[in-house]
């Protein structure tokens, strides 16, 4: 039966994943982070010695109020990269399995969020712009639901192919629904 909306936003304790229905496609989404931790603190030391160093240059020739923007560099750039690492709390699951194609979505806050969609009536819609950018969106009865928004324009097309299949199998006549 299908639902009587497109998606259906319910709560994630009452989602059920030991249902025991056949799982045919789960993708667990992150935004991609170069710098590891790790690599983050040598970054933010090498950065704060030679801002150091280079201070202390400044004020041996008298130009002591070069300091000062030199330690605000550093400041900004560990803010900058505190933002960018926020935003890596951010992640989606795509799982199809049963009568049900949920998408769970974590904010950076991580507050989760889940949206149902029935399988058989939802459909992919892959936006290509000319610039190379593309958008991915899971329709169903005229609403939509964007996909992917931090991946970049060849993960979203892989996405797209790889849950269309999906969805392909689920539709055939020989997978008892």
């Amino acid at each position: 039966s299908a639902p009587s909306s497109a998606a259906t936003e319910i709560p994630a304790r009452s989602l059920d994943p030991s249902e025991g229905a056949p799982l045919l496609y789960e993708a667990a989404l992150f935004p991609h982070r170069s710098l590891p931790p790790q690599g983050f603190t040598v970054l933010m030391l090498a950065l704060a010695a030679v801002s150091f160093v280079a201070g202390i240059v400044f004020v041996t020739m008298g130009a002591w109020p070069v300091t000062g923007f030199f330690g605000l560099d550093v400041l900004l750039l560990y803010y900058a990269f505190r933002v960018n690492y926020r935003q890596a709390r951010r992640g989606e699951v795509i799982r199809l399995a049963g009568d049900a194609l949920t998408i769970e979505r974590a904010s950076v806050r991580g507050a989760p969020r889940i949206w149902r969609f029935h399988p058989y009536w939802a459909r992919l819609h892959l936006v290509e712009a000319e610039t190379g950018e593309n958008r991915l969106f899971l329709v169903s009865h005229g609403r939509s639901l964007a996909i992917g928004t931090f991946l970049g324009p060849g993960e979203r097309r892989r996405l797209a192919r790889d849950l269309q299949a999906a969805l392909d199998r689920y539709r055939m006549p020989e997978f008892p629904n």
